[in-house]
C-alpha cells in the first residue's frame, strides 16, 4: 500500500501555517488539501520507487503462498491501462496484484511512426519511454478524477450539515487506493550494446517503470518470441546487459527495481558468435557445448576461411549458415533454457525468469522449472499467456492425449488437429474439460511451475480488432444506431463502466472543481443542467 498523509494531517499542517483558515489570495484550505491528495505522486521516478516495493512485497507474498500470484494485460495506450485498473478495482475493491504489461510488440505494431511493424526492434526508442509516461499520466488522472468525486461528497455533506456523511467522506478520502500499479516494461534486447541498454533503461525508469524485461536475443536480429529465426547471444553478453539495467536502477535510487530475464533459447536454433572460453565450465564453455559441429579429419580438413574449435578435446567445425550464423544442436533448446536461467539467477543479475515456450503446457513448463530449482530453489517466473497460441486447439489436444493415455477414449474418438476447433465440441465433454483447464491454467502454473506473474501480451490489440469489427459490421449494416447502443452503450451502463460518462472520464468535473477553487461563483462550468452527461446519473 502506498503511504500518504491523511486528510487530518494535511489540514493540521495547513492550519498551523494559516490559523485564519484561509490561505493568501483567499484560497480555501480544503482546496489545497484536495489538490495535494489528488497528486498521488510528485514524479514518475517516485512511481518507480513505490511500485518496485509493491512488486517486492507481492513476490514475498507469493513465496509464502503460491495462490497469491499476480496478473497483467498488455496495454498499448494509457486509456487501456486506466480502464483495466478501474475494472479490477470495481470488481475487487482493490487493484493489488494487478499490473500493466508494457509490450514491445504493441509499441512496434501500434505506436510506431514508421507504421504497423513486426516485433523486431524497428520502432523508435523514444516510443517506448513515451508510452510508459502516457500510461502513468492516465493512471494518475484516474486518481485525480476519483479524488475530486470524493471531495464533492465531502462538500455536499458539509453543506447539508450531515456529520455522519462528513465523517464517512473523510474516511473514504483517507482510504482511497491509487490506480497506479506496477508496470513490467519490455526493453526488447536492449536496442544496442550494453551502454545503449543502460541509457534506455534509465529513461524507462524515469518514466515510471519499476520492472524491466530483457531478452537474450541479438539486438540487431531480434524476432518476436513466437516467430522463427531467433538468434541468441552468449550468456556473458546477456548478463552484462542485465547488469546495465541493475546499474540504471541503482543510479536512480530505485534499489528495489525488478529485472525479468527472458530466455528465447527453447525456440532459438542460432547464435551470432562463438564466445571465448577462459576456463572449463565457464559460461562460454557451457554455451559452446551445444553447437552443432562436424568432426575435422584428414578426409574432411578445415578449408580456407572455415572456423574450427576444440570441444571435449576434439577439433570440430561448427555448422555455419551462409549468413554467418552458427547452429545449435537439434533438440538442445530445453537444456539451454535451464542453463540460461540458472546462469542469470546465480549471477544475481535477475529477479524473475521468463521462458518463452511454443505451447501452453503446465507439465512442460513445470518440468523445466523443477530442473532450474535444483540449483536455485526460489526461482520464480513471469509467463506469457500469449495470443500467439491457439488456446482452444492446444488445450483440447492436451485433453485428448491425456484421455487416450488413461484409456478413457480411443484415438479415433476425436479428431487430431484443427477439426477439434469445431464449435460442436464447445459443449462436448472434451470442450468442457479444456475450458475447465483454461480457467485453472494460471492457478496451476502458479502452484506447479513457479509462475509468480501471468500476463497476456496483446489482448488489447485483439480486443480492439474484435470490438471494431463487431460494431462496424452491424453499424454499417442494417442495425445502424441499434448496433452502437446494443454493443457499446447498454453494456457500459449495465456493467457499471464509468466511461459511459465520457466527459467526466476525461476530467470535465475535475476542471469545474478547479474553476470553482479560483473563481468561486464566477466559474464558467461545463457540468450544469444542460450537460447531457446528466442523462447517465440514473444509470449508476
Amino acid at each position: 500500500m502506498v503511504q500518504r498523509k491523511s486528510y487530518a494531517e494535511l489540514t493540521t499542517e495547513l492550519r498551523a501555517r494559516f490559523p485564519s483558515g484561509i490561505a493568501p489570495a483567499g484560497i480555501d484550505l480544503d482546496d489545497i488539501v484536495q489538490l495535494k491528495l489528488q497528486n498521488t505522486f510528485d514524479t514518475h521516478l517516485d512511481i518507480a520507487r513505490a511500485m518496485a516495493k509493491v512488486m517486492r512485497e507481492d513476490m514475498a507474498a507469493y513465496d509464502a503462498d503460491p495462490s497469491r500470484f499476480t496478473q497483467s494485460l498488455g496495454c498499448w495506450s494509457g486509456f487501456h491501462a486506466q480502464q483495466m485498473v478501474k475494472s479490477v478495482k470495481r470488481r475487487s475493491g482493490t487493484a493489488r496484484g494487478c499490473y500493466v504489461y508494457f509490450s514491445g510488440w504493441m509499441v512496434a505494431g501500434m505506436r510506431n511512426r514508421f507504421g504497423h511493424l513486426p516485433d523486431q526492434s524497428m520502432h523508435e526508442k523514444t516510443a517506448v519511454v513515451d508510452l510508459i509516461q502516457e500510461i502513468y499520466v492516465s493512471l494518475r488522472q484516474a486518481d485525480e478524477v476519483a479524488m475530486n468525486d470524493l471531495f464533492k461528497n465531502l462538500k455536499a455533506a458539509r453543506a447539508s450539515g450531515d456529520k455522519a456523511a462528513e465523517k464517512a467522506a473523510i474516511a473514504a478520502i483517507d482510504g482511497f487506493e491509487t490506480h497506479v500499479v506496477p508496470i513490467i516494461a519490455d526493453i526488447d534486447a536492449g536496442f544496442g550494446n550494453e551502454h545503449a541498454t543502460y541509457l534506455l533503461a534509465k529513461e524507462m525508469i524515469k518514466a515510471g517503470a519499476c520492472c524491466l524485461q530483457l531478452e537474450n536475443q541479438v539486438s540487431d536480429a531480434k524476432q518476436c518470441g513466437h516467430q522463427d529465426g531467433k538468434v541468441t547471444v552468449p550468456r556473458e553478453d546477456f548478463i552484462e546487459k542485465l547488469r546495465a539495467c541493475r546499474l540504471a536502477f541503482e543510479e536512480l535510487g530505485v534499489s528495489a527495481g525488478v529485472i525479468v530475464a527472458r530466455t528465447d533459447s527453447l525456440g532459438a536454433g542460432l547464435t551470432q558468435k562463438i564466445p571465448v572460453s577462459q576456463r572449463p565450465g565457464d559460461h562460454a564453455a557451457e554455451y559452446n557445448k551445444w553447437l552443432a559441429t562436424e568432426p575435422v579429419t584428414a578426409a574432411a580438413p578445415l578449408l580456407e576461411g572455415e572456423l574450427g574449435i576444440v570441444l571435449d578435446g576434439n577439433l570440430v567445425r561448427p555448422v555455419r549458415l551462409s549468413n554467418g550464423l552458427f547452429q545449435f544442436q537439434e533438440g538442445s533448446g530445453r537444456e539451454r533454457v535451464i542453463e540460461d536461467c540458472v546462469a542469470v539467477l546465480s549471477e544475481v543479475a535477475a529477479d524473475l525468469l521468463w521462458v518463452e515456450t511454443d505451447t501452453p503446457d503446465v507439465k512442460i513448463i513445470g518440468a523445466m522449472v523443477a530442473e532450474i530449482r535444483k540449483s536455485v530453489p526460489d526461482a520464480k517466473l513471469t509467463y506469457n499467456n500469449s495470443p500467439s497460441f491457439n488456446w482452444t486447439l492446444n488445450l483440447r489436444k492436451q485433453v485428448r492425449e491425456d484421455w487416450i493415455a488413461q484409456g478413457r477414449i480411443k484415438a479415433g474418438d476425436y479428431p487430431d488437429g484443427v477439426a477439434l476447433m469445431s464449435a460442436k465440441f464447445d459443449t462436448d465433454p472434451i470442450g468442457v474439460e479444456a475450458d475447465d483447464r483454461l480457467r485453472r491454467f494460471q492457478d496451476d502454473l502458479a502452484r506447479e511451475a513457479g509462475v509468480f506473474h501471468n500476463l497476456i501480451t496483446l489482448p488489447t490489440f485483439h480486443l480492439t480488432a474484435k470490438s471494431m469489427d463487431e460494431l462496424s459490421s452491424d453499424y454499417f449494416g442494417e442495425d445502424r444506431m441499434l448496433a452502437y447502443v446494443n454493443t457499446v452503450q447498454r453494456e457500459e451502463i449495465r456493467r457499471g463502466i464509468s466511461a459511459v460518462k465520457h466527459q467526466h472520464e476525461v476530467g470535465s468535473d475535475l476542471g469545474d472543481a478547479f474553476k470553482e477553487m479560483v473563481a468561486g461563483e464566477r466559474a464558467l462550468k461545463a457540468g450544469g443542467h444542460a450537460n447531457t452527461m446528466n442523462q447517465f446519473e440514473a444509470a449508476e
